[in-house]
């Protein structure tokens, strides 16, 4: 059984056969902007992470899962929990979709969905939050979906090709706790 499965989609644990898949992913400069990448990664130090994959989120404070598709287990994405805060029970949350035919499928917003119910239903967190560049209309589209509230902007925080861009702060309290 697979805990993390929603209709579409399920999130798993990153498996040593992720190698090339997070390699891609970490080396894709179009993406640094939203993951605070700089430099390249080398398939050894990819190596060396997904073999410490398994260290628990209380270990590790963070926890990367694969978002896979089907059964035959490929990974077409990412969703992570990281700078996790177990004294006052909140974590940061990122998303990722690597190919744009895998967009606008409705893929992130199960993923995130099946990521919110497991940090507040199994980790027992108060709050997320996700660093979201303002003009990143699509990933505030998604969290503002899902109840997360812009609790402030850091103006020109990121700089894209030359250019400084303003990055909002998206809060998300558990009520339940």
């Amino acid at each position: 059984m697979i805990t993390l499965k929603g209709e579409n989609i399920y999130l798993r644990a990153l498996e040593p056969n992720d190698l090339e898949f997070v390699y891609a992913m970490e080396n894709d400069q179009s993406i640094w902007e939203v993951s605070n990448t700089y430099t390249p990664y080398s398939r050894f130090l990819v190596r060396q992470y997904l073999e410490n994959a398994h260290q628990d989120i209380y270990e590790a404070k963070q926890l990367r899962l694969a978002i896979c598709q089907d059964e035959d287990f490929p990974a077409i994405g990412l969703i992570d929990l990281f700078e996790f805060d177990p004294k006052n029970n909140k974590a940061g949350v990122g998303i990722v979709i690597q190919k744009n035919e895998n967009k606008r499928q409705n893929i992130g917003s199960e993923s995130l969905e099946l990521l919110i119910k497991y940090a507040f239903y199994n980790l027992n967190l108060h709050q997320l939050y996700a660093n979201i560049s303002v003009e990143n209309v699509a990933s505030i589209a998604l969290f503002t979906k899902f109840g997360f509230k812009k609790i402030g902007i850091k103006k020109d925080w990121i700089l894209l090709n030359n250019h400084y861009q303003d990055e909002a702060m998206y809060q998300l309290i558990n009520k339940q706790i």
